[in-house]
C-alpha cells in the first residue's frame, strides 16, 4: 500500500488505516470468534493498513485487550493509536461519560500500556473534550506522557479548529480526528462538533499546522458501501437507534446518497467502498481515513481504495449526496 508521512519526525503509515472499534464496541458482530477478530486484524497490518486504531472506551478496555493480543507480537510494524478522556458508563446499553481530569488521564495511560501490551503508544487522542475539566488541564496531563515516555504523539477527536489552536499553543498536534464521509462533511467548515460547536475548517487547519486529519466513519457505519439493504440491527447496535437507518430515511437515501457512489464506482470498476474511502482523502496527503470492518473481503475493498485516483468529474457528481436524517 502507498504510505504517508504522519509525524514530523518521518514515521509514515500506510494511506489507509484501520479503526478496530467495530469488534467491540456499539455494532453488531455477529458472533465473532477471538481467532476471526485476530485475523482480520492480521489481515489489515498483511494489507498495509499500519495504523491501528482503539480505545480506552471501546468495550470498556475490550479492544485494547483484542488489539494487544492480536497484534502485540507485530508491534514493530504497527502504529498504534489509543484514546483517553471517555469511557463506558454502561456496556450494555452502550453509555458514555467523559473523564477529562488530569488523574484519570495519567491512570488511564498506564491500563492502555497494559492492554495493549506495550510500552508506548505512537498517538494518543483526548477522545472529547470534557466540559467540566479546562481543555489546558486535560492537554497539560497527556503533555506529560510525552515526557514520561509512554506516549509519543498527541491527537484531538471531534474539537473545533479553535479548541485545536488552544491545545496547540501548548503542545503539538500530530492529528485531529473526526467523523467524515461522503454524509457528514462537518470537518469542513459547513458543520459543527458532535457539541454542537461551529468545527471551523478542521481539514485545512490540521494541514497548516502539519497535522494529520483522521476520518473515522468513512463507509458511513456501512451504509455507504451498498451493502446493507434489508438489513436489520439488534437493539444494541447503535444504527437501530440512528435517524439515518430508519426505514424512511433508507429508501430516500438509495438514490440521493447511494446514486452517485454507484455511478462513479460503475465508472472505475471499483467497489462503492473504495469511492466513499477515497473520496476522504482527495484534499490532500495529510489525511489517512480509518475504515473498520469485521469482514475479510471487505476489509480488502478497504485497503484498495488507497490506490483510487477520483476525477473531477467524479468529485462533480459526488458533490449531489445529499442524505435524509440528522447525524445523530
Amino acid at each position: 500500500m502507498r504510505q504517508v508521512e504522519f509525524t514530523p519526525s518521518g514515521e509514515r503509515v500506510g494511506a489507509v488505516g484501520f479503526g478496530a472499534m467495530g469488534m467491540s464496541w456499539v455494532y453488531d458482530r455477529h458472533g465473532l470468534t477471538e481467532r476471526q477478530k485476530h485475523d482480520v486484524l492480521n489481515l489489515a497490518v498483511d494489507l498495509g493498513m499500519t495504523l491501528v486504531d482503539t480505545a480506552v472506551l471501546y468495550g470498556g478496555g475490550a479492544n485494547e485487550e483484542l488489539v494487544g493480543s492480536a497484534l502485540g507480537h507485530r508491534r514493530d510494524e504497527v502504529f498504534l493509536c489509543s484514546k483517553t478522556g471517555l469511557r463506558a458508563a454502561s456496556l450494555e446499553p452502550p453509555r458514555t461519560e467523559r473523564c477529562g481530569h488530569p488523574d484519570e488521564v495519567r491512570r488511564s495511560v498506564d491500563d492502555s500500556l497494559r492492554r495493549l501490551r506495550t510500552d508506548v503508544v505512537d498517538l494518543y487522542y483526548l477522545h472529547r473534550v470534557d466540559p467540566d475539566v479546562p481543555l489546558e488541564d486535560t492537554w497539560g496531563a497527556m503533555a506529560e506522557l510525552v515526557s514520561a515516555g509512554k506516549v509519543r504523539h498527541l491527537g484531538l477527536s471531534e474539537v473545533s479548529t479553535e479548541q485545536a489552536g488552544r491545545a496547540h499553543s501548548l503542545h503539538p498536534v500530530a492529528a485531529i480526528q473526526s467523523e467524515y464521509s461522503l454524509w457528514s462533511r462537518n470537518p469542513d467548515g459547513s458543520g459543527t462538533t458532535a457539541d454542537g460547536v461551529p468545527s471551523g475548517d478542521v481539514i485545512s487547519w490540521c494541514a497548516e499546522h502539519g497535522a494529520v486529519f483522521v476520518p473515522f466513519s468513512p463507509v458511513g457505519r456501512g451504509y455507504l458501501t451498498g451493502d446493507l439493504a434489508g438489513r436489520t440491527f439488534s437493539a444494541a447496535d447503535f444504527r437501530s437507534r440512528n435517524p439515518r437507518f430508519t426505514p424512511e430515511a433508507v429508501a430516500a437515501n438509495e438514490d440521493r446518497v447511494l446514486g452517485p457512489i454507484r455511478e462513479v464506482a460503475g465508472r472505475h470498476g471499483v467497489s462503492l467502498a473504495e469511492v466513499a474511502i477515497a473520496w476522504t482523502a482527495v484534499r490532500g496527503e495529510h489525511i489517512v481515513p480509518i475504515p473498520g470492518t469485521t469482514n475479510p473481503d471487505h476489509l480488502r475493498q478497504d485497503a484498495a481504495a488507497a490506490r483510487l485516483r477520483l476525477t473531477a468529474e467524479d468529485l462533480a457528481v459526488l458533490d449531489r449526496v445529499s442524505p435524509v436524517g440528522d447525524r445523530y
